[in-house]
């Protein structure tokens, strides 16, 4: 019996090994990757024809947790996994972001790649592993690919560089960095980081992309071995009229570089320009011509522009809206546009526009996480929105997409490094794209870090972040700051960074073509931080630094430790006690177990006073003072019995008063003479000794009552 083909490389000090012809096999390529006892299997497939109409890559990629993988039962109520979480959705962008440019320009077929976790050790984690597999099912496969890639994970432990590090190595990093390459270049990197320099990200890359180039030649060996990999399928998805092309380029060249030329910062300006081109084009034919060549008019003008437009700028040095290459786009912030929210910013760089908003919340705001390979919560979320209207156009809106994901969570990364270490509060910004040309998720830093310093958060440093580009042509190449939209569709290279004066936390790399030498790198990198630095500089003439004092409408939180025995008296039975004094303090009280075995009680008010009594009357259970005997109190009626009524001497200790202790006149019924709530001043008289409750006297505090004077009667005469 067959049972698969298995062999193993080493990275990092740690064994990867990948297996193939053993399970899926029906499917066009398939790998199961372990590192550890985490495995992954990755399945491919691809339609051996395109569909008509068809002129671009119709890939999906879709990478999912299995539950089963960890032990665990999904939640919910059918008990089964459901639609990708945030996480997955990151993890796939990670992998298409760094497999599509891969595949010929001219395959068109569709492509469904699937990745699933089936094991997770708990130890070594999947998410760097899933583009070395991707791209071992497809080096297996006879599927056309300009490959193979991989991806690795680099961190940093006092000072030492780890490839793929383990979970509890993560913790320890300063730096994690995910970055994929082939056995050339460097094409994808994302990745957060303490301030780094950008010498240091340089070394980085060398570190990374000898492991990538390692990785690249054990899938190729690894594929020589499969003969269903070769050779790899012939195809022919696009059919062309070098005709029509021949004159399209004639009509439409020199036009399409006359707008570059004109340095044009309306967006919408160039738009109607260039589209009067293709108009001119389109008229440029006959009726009969038409039938023929208006499939190829479109995709041939923009292969024209495209060209037009890179010519300019390689050529006379001149970008799309007029700047130079270094040059940033005006820019004006606000903070403090939204009266009633708890910090807001209005950021504008350009045409491209961002309002984000603060809200400040306590540890009931915090998210609660439940995924396959993480349980627990996290208290700093970050929301992007791109609605439609943004960039001129009417679409439906059919929920968050992977895009607006994706540039959330850069966004949140770039500012999580600078978030207060001792920060009590639950933090959600959320970005709302206005306008949109190029560098929303960039703006959105910006806009995040003045909303931060709105709202009295006090950040250890205010951050800024920079979109950069690259057109690259027959030896030449220009390195473009603060890209526009256009820029970012017709160039080569999309790669944001994000920092404090002090280095970067932040940043992100895709590059289209093949090829990026270091020094150009180097200078993209530099040129970004010479633009980040600018970008600083106008945030911080906007707000120098986070407010004093929070806004008056934002809650007040306030945190201290209790003694772990405690935890249970602050609950009550059932959540009573804890409840109740939400109830009577107006107040929201949260309280969990630490890992040093104290409790920490959590209190969210926004009013002082609420605020003032909460804490005293939680540490009178935590601390509760001891009671005396002997001594003279003044507490609330808990409880009214036939015999007596339970009074509170202390926060959480009550004592009994009994009904012939109460006064000093006969007493018929409990409840003829007091009621629950009723404050009494009482004096402690000792411990029961069978019960062990405190036994006490309201009548011993009262004046006793004379004995009547017994009457003479007077003798009879």
């Amino acid at each position: 019996m067959n049972i698969g083909l298995k062999r193993s490389i080493v990275t990092g000090g740690k064994e990867i090994s990948v297996e193939t012809g053993k399970l899926a096999k029906q499917a066009d390529g398939s790998v199961v990757v372990r590192m550890g006892d985490t495995m992954l299997l990755a399945t491919v497939v691809a339609a051996q024809e395109a569909k008509d109409g068809v002129d671009f890559l119709p890939l999906t990629v879709d990478y999912r947790e299995k539950y089963s993988a960890a032990g665990r039962f999904p939640g919910g109520f059918f008990r089964r996994e459901a639609r990708p979480s945030e996480t997955e959705i990151l993890v796939m962008r990670l992998v298409d972001r760094a497999l599509r440019p891969l595949f010929p320009d001219d395959y068109h077929a569709e492509v469904q790649l699937m990745i699933q976790l089936i094991s997770y050790d708990g130890v070594n984690n999947p998410d760097a592993l899933c583009g070395f597999a991707a791209s071992a099912a497809i080096a297996v496969s006879n599927i056309p690919f300009n490959g193979p890639m991989s991806e690795v994970r680099v961190g940093r432990i006092d000072g030492e560089y780890v490839l793929n590090p383990t979970m509890a190595q993560m913790e320890l990093s300063d730096i994690d960095i995910v970055i994929a390459g082939t056995m050339k270049d460097i094409n994808m990197l994302e990745g957060e980081m303490q301030e780094i320099s950008e010498a240091e990200l340089v070394e980085v890359f060398k570190i990374a992309h000898v492991a990538i180039k390692e990785q690249c030649q054990f899938q190729l060996d690894l594929a020589a071995e499969v003969p269903a990999a070769n050779p790899k399928r012939v195809y022919s998805h696009e059919s062309h009229n070098e005709e029509v092309r021949a004159k399209v380029y004639e009509v439409a060249m020199e036009k399409c570089k006359d707008v570059a030329r004109m340095g044009l910062a309306n967006k919408s300006k160039r738009t109607e320009l260039f589209d009067a081109i293709k108009d001119e084009v389109k008229a440029s034919f006959s009726e009969e011509e038409l039938a023929e060549a208006a499939k190829f008019i479109s995709p041939y003008f923009s292969e024209v522009k495209k060209k037009a437009v890179r010519w300019v700028m390689l050529n006379e040095r001149k970008r799309l809206d007029g700047r130079a290459f270094d040059e940033i786009r005006p820019i004006w912030a606000e903070v403090d546009y939204l009266p009633m929210v708890h910090g807001s910013a209005v950021f504008t760089r350009g045409e491209t526009q961002s309002l984000t908003t603060l809200t400040l919340g306590g540890k009931m705001d915090e998210q609660l996480i439940d995924g396959a390979t993480f349980k627990g919560t996290e208290k700093f979320l970050l929301h992007y929105n791109f609605p439609p209207f943004s960039t001129g156009e009417a679409k439906p809106l059919r929920g968050t997409s992977r895009r607006e994901i994706g540039h959330g969570n850069l966004a949140l990364r770039a500012l999580k490094p600078v978030l207060p270490d001792d920060n009590p509060y639950t933090i959600r910004i959320v970005s709302d794209i206005l306008e949109s040309n190029g560098s929303s998720s960039m703006a959105t830093v910006c806009a995040g870090t003045l909303a931060l310093m709105d709202g009295g958060v006090q950040i250890k440093a205010p951050v800024s972040g920079i979109a950069m580009g690259l057109v690259a042509d027959e030896g030449k190449f220009a390195v473009l700051s603060d890209i526009l939209g256009d820029e970012d569709h017709l160039g080569d290279m999309d790669f944001k960074v994000t920092g404090t004066a002090k280095g970067i936390t932040a940043c992100q790399m895709d590059i289209k073509v093949d090829g990026l030498p270091y020094e150009v790198l180097i200078q993209a990198l530099e040129q970004a931080k010479a633009g980040r630095i600018h970008i600083l500089g106008k945030i911080t003439e906007t707000m120098a630094a986070p407010r004093t004092t929070l806004k008056p409408q934002t809650p007040r939180i306030e945190a201290f430790n209790v003694p772990n025995e405690m935890i249970g008296a602050i609950i009550g039975p059932g959540g009573k006690i804890i409840q109740g004094l939400q109830k009577e303090t107006k107040t929201t009280i949260t309280i969990e177990e630490l890992a040093t075995g104290e409790g920490r009680v959590q209190i969210l008010s926004t009013n002082g006073d609420d605020m003032n009594e909460a804490i005293r009357l939680i540490r009178l259970i935590a601390f509760p003072p001891q009671v005396e005997d002997g001594a003279t109190y003044e507490g609330k009626v808990k409880s009214v019995k036939d015999f007596g009524c339970f009074v509170e001497i202390l926060t959480g200790t009550d004592g009994l008063i009994h009904i012939s202790e109460f006064s000093w006149e006969k007493v018929a019924k409990m409840e003829d003479v007091v009621k629950e709530g009723d404050v009494l001043t009482f004096k402690v008289m000792g411990r029961d000794p069978k019960t062990k409750k405190w036994k006490l006297s309201r009548k011993v505090l009262l004046p006793k009552p004379e004995r009547p004077t017994e009457t003479v009667d007077a003798p009879q005469a």
